[in-house]
């Protein structure tokens, strides 16, 4: 495996898992700026690894 194809693979699945840690924020509220910055850099995060990993074809059957 490439280095390429491992950071577009791991782009893919950051991308794909991550939307899991919006739970405990979204759960807990955004009640203040650092919650609201914490659940606007995951979705930063979120964005930037989806657009790595968008080419994974691992994901196609």
């Amino acid at each position: 495996m490439r280095t390429d194809d491992a950071v577009t693979a791991i782009g893919f699945w950051i991308g794909t898992l991550l939307p899991v840690a919006y739970l405990p924020v979204l759960l807990l509220g955004i009640d203040s700026v650092l919650t609201l910055a914490a659940f606007f850099g995951l979705v930063t995060v979120n964005v930037l690894a989806l657009v790595v990993g968008h080419e994974y074809s691992g994901s196609r059957a």
